[in-house]
């Protein structure tokens, strides 16, 4: 008998072990990219570095795979690569549902919750409040914890910053100010972003507006960020404001804006309306908290013309690969930079290297690459400036073209043919992104997963993300050009999954 219960423990195990293995590998699941196991996700929400542990947190909704009543989800990671889901942080409550924020080390005990305590600065989201239209339904609102994320304590004097009567009052993005001592919020207010002071995280000052008559207004302002950038010498504030809709290829994008800041007013520099990212999924991004110089972006990887109706099963979304930010002059311009973090190298496997190529027409690099899964990166440099398109395929007939046209001076994304469109309109669309180096040659680097590729052009000048859904994974890999080109160097790195 005891053998016997024994075997069937172990067949119980040897089947939980199983099923838990293939849960991660669904039709047109992410394989080194954050998705939560089941249901819906979307904005990055606290994102914050704390002993050791990158610690993720976003808005979920645990009982559906359409949005519903937000929680904040959480996952942790030491690599931001590999990422461990955690029970869930914060819950609705009597103020509300749990809308985006930010996540702080109070190293100075500023708030008297403890030293090195993770604070957390959230919007409440008032359902019963917006039904009566009172324009007071979102309010600011802080929880702490000092065990690591692991359990979180609201703070029983929320709300700490009230409505004033505006009503998209969302999306606090909150930093120390080291000059003035004192904490600075970035809050989206409608068509604009207020910023607030505190000295304690409970007590708030507003201090100034910007962007009224500045940058993109094709819809409402959300998540912003403000983080300062060295370059050239000098330091450079950099103000990151998400839109929607109103992106340059239509729907959900990021803008961004360059100047300076001194504790209380935001001054831009920007001459033209920059954007983070010329795909259509990549939004709500902004950078952690925490990381001493480095500023590292992610944002989520979806758009909310079509979130909702992406054919994924049991989960919705993904966020991007986590991205180191810098800046470049180009001219009199300054431009935000966008590169892959230096972790993703643990993905690498397979490598294979060509040098001073020739492609007239057509090359097929099918047999060379090897790859079943779909999933790798590519390093391209070529000789001169010249049409090309790069082509992932399969044996369905589904393509996924990428490339730069000379005549336009753009780079593009074409998903018309790339699998399953036609859950939304305008999905099936080819999208364009401008380009700003002024080299003859063109370099970009190519990130690819099961359903998503991640564009980086000229060290990350200009970047394009897009999600698809093919039938089958995408293992044929050509290079096509009618005028010619030659490519400099071509670097192809077969990339395996991420631990989860």
């Amino acid at each position: 008998m005891k053998k016997t219960i024994t075997c069937l423990f172990l067949i119980a195990l040897f089947t939980g072990l199983q099923a838990l293995a293939q849960d991660f590998r669904e039709k047109y699941r992410p394989q080194f990219h954050f998705t939560p196991r089941a249901n819906w996700m979307n904005d990055p929400n606290g994102m914050v570095y704390h002993n050791g542990i990158y610690h993720l947190f976003y808005q979920y909704y645990p009982d559906d795979k359409i949005w519903g009543p937000m929680h904040w989800g959480h996952a942790t990671s030491r690599d931001m690569v590999s990422w461990k889901e955690q029970p869930i942080a914060l819950y609705p409550d009597s103020l509300g549902y749990i809308f985006s924020g930010s996540a702080v080390v109070d190293k100075n005990n500023t708030a008297g919750f403890g030293k090195d305590a993770l604070v957390a600065i959230f919007t409440h989201h008032d359902p019963v409040q917006e039904k009566l239209k009172t324009g007071k339904h979102e309010t600011q609102s802080i929880a702490y914890s000092l065990d690591d994320g692991k359990t979180w304590t609201k703070y029983k004097g929320n709300p700490v910053l009230k409505n004033p009567g505006i009503s998209d009052f969302r999306d606090p993005k909150v930093s120390w100010y080291e000059p003035a001592k004192k904490w600075i919020m970035t809050l989206a207010t409608k068509d604009r972003v207020t910023f607030y002071s505190s000295a304690d995280l409970k007590a708030w000052s507003r201090e100034s507006d910007f962007g009224a008559t500045d940058g993109g207004h094709g819809g409402v302002w959300e998540c912003p960020d403000l983080f300062p950038i060295m370059h050239e010498g000098k330091q450079v504030w950099v103000l990151i404001v998400n839109i929607n809709p109103g992106g340059p290829n239509k729907g959900s994008a990021g803008q961004y804006f360059l100047g300076d800041f001194d504790g209380k007013t935001f001054t831009s520099n920007s001459k033209e309306t920059k954007w983070l990212d010329f795909g259509t999924d990549n939004y709500a991004a902004v950078t952690f908290s925490n990381t001493a110089d480095r500023k590292i972006l992610m944002g989520w990887m979806s758009n909310w013309q079509y979130a909702n109706q992406v054919p994924t099963h049991p989960w919705r979304s993904a966020n991007t690969v986590a991205r180191e930010l810098g800046l470049k002059t180009v001219g009199k311009e300054i431009y935000l930079t966008s590169l892959l973090v230096k972790e993703l190298s643990i993905l690498n496997t397979t490598y294979f290297s060509l040098k001073n190529v020739s492609v007239k027409n057509q090359l097929d690099l099918t047999n060379q690459t090897k790859n079943k899964t779909g999933l790798f990166r590519l390093d391209l440099k070529t000789g001169s400036t010249a049409d090309f398109s790069i082509v992932l395929a399969n044996e369905a007939g589904n393509e996924l073209i990428l490339g730069y046209s000379k005549a336009e001076n753009q780079y593009y994304i074409d998903r018309s043919k790339s699998g399953k469109t036609d859950f939304e309109k305008g999905f099936g669309a080819k999208h364009i992104a401008p380009r700003f180096a002024t080299e003859k040659n063109v370099s970009l680097t190519l990130i690819a997963d099961a359903a998503s590729v991640e564009l980086f052009a000229d060290n990350g000048l200009t970047v394009v993300t897009d999600i698809f859904f093919p039938e089958k994974p995408m293992t044929h890999l050509l290079i096509k050009s009618g005028s010619g080109i030659i490519i400099d160097t071509l670097n192809y790195r077969v990339l395996k999954p991420s631990e989860k």
